[in-house]
Parts: structure tokens; C-alpha cells; sequence
């Protein structure tokens, strides 16, 4: 099964990808989680694009492209694909579904996590993490048992994500509904949309996935 998880950032893709790795065994393809894999390994693409970072530009379309190509390339056919946050724009649309066509894989379905903006920018916003282990909590929904100090590690330390703003967040919403969502319309035609509150408790919008995948 190869599916899209569609959403801007801070609806939960992320999350829902890694468990589903967990239960169904499938792959999760982050096209950020990739590109520096591949610029870390110095693969002949990893260079291409760290020369195209270096300059201080987007990693284009066909880099990305290569990316995808190669990782489905190298996966066993049998193995699941997950497309967190990809495509964001029409011409990546047509890119993977040709990139699929040419594995012999086809999307089954593209699910949107729907969100509520202004929620959404208090979900992130509230948002830090242990500076020591790591450990994520929220201001409102998930602060530490004891404020001030990390439930997993006793650290005091804690960060926040400078990018983890109203500002940005809402920019990332503009720039969302600008290029992203424009690409629903084609999948609507073929019948493979469908919807998830993202808002929900993790839990809720797993099972609602889950409900969808069968």
C-alpha cells in the first residue's frame, strides 16, 4: 500500500508516519530526512544537492526526484510507502505518480490531516523539548509533571524551536493552502482522498487511519 499524508506543518504527519512504520511495517519517505541522509552519505545525488545547499538555493524538483527514485528503488516491492509531506506542488504530483509507474507501485490513498489555524499555532507555539534528552512536552496540552524539570532525565534545560512561532506558523499555513492544496482536486478525481481531523487526540486520528487503511 503507498499512501500520501498531506497537511501543513504541525498537523501530526510526522507522528502518524512513525507509527505506522511501527504497526504495518512500512516505509516512511521524508523528503528532508532523505536529502540529508544522502548528503551525509556523499551518494552521487547526496553531492549534487549538498552543491546546490552550499549556494544557498532549493534543492530542485528533479534532485528530489532522484531521491524518491532511488529509495524505491532499493525497497522490496511488498514494502508499503508513506509520503510525509510530499508533494507539495502539482509538478511533484505528476513527478511521483510517473516515479510510481515506473516501480510498478500506485498511490492507494491521500489522506489530509485538516487542521484549524488558529489551534494549530497554539499547538506549536506551546511547544519545547528536554535540552538534554530530548524529551517533547507542551506548555498546555503536555507540560512536565514537575515544571521546570524533564519527567524523563531530571534536566532543567529545556529548548524551543526558533521557527516555532505565530508568524512563521501562519506563513507555513499561506504558503500551504497556496501551492499544496491545489493539488487535492486531481486526487479527488480518482477517488482517493480522504480526510482526518487532524485537531483529534493522536489516538482518534490513528484510529480514523487506520479505519481508512483497513
Amino acid at each position: 500500500m503507498n499512501i500520501i499524508l498531506l497537511g501543513p506543518p504541525g498537523a501530526g504527519k510526522g507522528t502518524q508516519s512513525a507509527r505506522l512504520v511501527e504497526q504495518y511495517g512500512m516505509r516512511q519517505l521524508s523528503t528532508g530526512d532523505m536529502l540529508r541522509a544522502a548528503v551525509k552519505a556523499q551518494t552521487p545525488v547526496g553531492i549534487k544537492a549538498k552543491a546546490v545547499m552550499d549556494r544557498g538555493e532549493l534543492v530542485s524538483d528533479e534532485i528530489v526526484s532522484e531521491l524518491i527514485d532511488a529509495e524505491l528503488a532499493a525497497m522490496d516491492p511488498a514494502t508499503g510507502a508513506i509520503f510525509d509531506g510530499y508533494p507539495r506542488t502539482e509538478v511533484q504530483a505528476q513527478m511521483l505518480d510517473a516515479l510510481l509507474a515506473k516501480h510498478g507501485r500506485s498511490l492507494d490513498y491521500v489522506i489530509e490531516l485538516g487542521v484549524d489555524e488558529d489551534a494549530l499555532v497554539e499547538r506549536i507555539t506551546g511547544r519545547f523539548s528536554c535540552g538534554n534528552c530530548g524529551a517533547l512536552y507542551h506548555d498546555t496540552a503536555n507540560p512536565p509533571a514537575t515544571p521546570g524539570v524533564c519527567d524523563a532525565c531530571g534536566s532543567t534545560e529545556f529548548k524551543r524551536r526558533p521557527d516555532d512561532n505565530e508568524e512563521t506558523v501562519r506563513t507555513r499555513m499561506q504558503e500551504y493552502r497556496a501551492k499544496t492544496a491545489p493539488i487535492l482536486p486531481g486526487y479527488e478525481s480518482r477517488g482517493i482522498v480522504r480526510r482526518v481531523d487532524g485537531m483529534a487526540s493522536i489516538d482518534e486520528v490513528a484510529a480514523a487511519i487506520d479505519a481508512i487503511l483497513g
